[in-house]
């Protein structure tokens, strides 16, 4: 299982959270990046449909593969 975890950052004069290299629309307070990060973790964790999925692998080959729409990441807030 994936392990994912938000970081809350200072970010455009405010704060925002950030996953890897991505971050999120700034907020102006920490409690607001915060929120809205507890937020986001919690909508990764709810299931899916299982779907066919198709998409180009950094070879440039395409895939086709079965997504479990059940396989949720385990999700962390770091503020």
């Amino acid at each position: 299982m994936t392990d994912i975890t938000y970081t809350i950052v200072e970010h455009d004069g405010g704060w925002a959270y950030k996953l890897g290299d991505v971050f999120s629309e700034t907020f102006r307070s920490h409690d607001a990046a915060l929120a809205a990060a507890k937020r986001a973790a919690g909508e990764q964790k709810v299931a899916g449909d299982t779907v066919g999925i198709t998409y180009e692998d950094d070879r440039g080959q395409w895939r086709e593969e079965l997504s479990d729409g059940h396989d949720r990441p385990t999700t962390h807030v770091k503020g």
